[in-house]
């Protein structure tokens, strides 16, 4: 069985969107633990937003000798979207109920599922209890104004802390799991 890991970069005031403001704080260690999560991962699963602003991105940093390009361009991608009609960057439409997608890949067996940004797809597989980890990589910024990870409306839920990872740079990764299943 494989496990769903959310890798979700924020601000200090929750902002997700648009995450070039993480920019200042990028460094070598950033980089390890981007190529950590990848290496540990079977497959990419992102909403559409996420993919669209990735697929452009990501495939020419690989030519650039950019570390861990290779990786994330070759690793198969899963994509919530019900427009995407034509993808491209070793990826699949997920069609019909995306939950149900969800949980019989997560019931195959090899490394984890990671998803990285797609904070819509993130509040959707909470609410479906399909998340198995949240790693929020906290920036030491207040960007003042975006979307924000957990969506009004979501249902409480409470998480336990798994572990904690700091960077050089201030930022900080916060490990969590759900607590529900911890106590089970």
């Amino acid at each position: 069985m494989s496990e769903v890991v959310a890798v979700i970069y924020s601000s200090m005031d929750g902002v997700v969107e648009a995450p070039a403001w993480t920019g200042p704080f990028w460094n070598d260690d950033h980089g390890k633990f981007q190529n950590g999560q990848f290496s540990q991962s079977r497959a990419l699963l992102l909403g559409r937003v996420t993919y669209d602003g990735m697929s452009q991105a990501r495939p020419q940093m690989e030519s650039e000798g950019e570390e861990g390009a290779a990786e994330m361009n070759s690793i198969p991608k899963y994509v919530a979207s019900t427009t995407l009609k034509d993808p491209q960057w070793n990826a699949t439409v997920i069609e019909g109920d995306v939950s149900e997608e969800v949980a019989r890949l997560k019931a195959e067996d090899g490394k984890d599922i990671l998803i990285y940004g797609s904070g819509d797809l993130v509040n959707y597989l909470i609410e479906h209890d399909l998340i198995d980890e949240l790693k929020l990589f906290l920036h030491p910024v207040i960007v003042g104004k975006g979307k924000r990870l957990f969506a009004d409306g979501i249902d409480t839920t409470t998480w336990q802390l798994a572990g904690t990872h700091t960077f050089s740079s201030g930022a900080i990764v916060l490990d969590y799991r759900p607590a529900a299943r911890q106590e089970a």
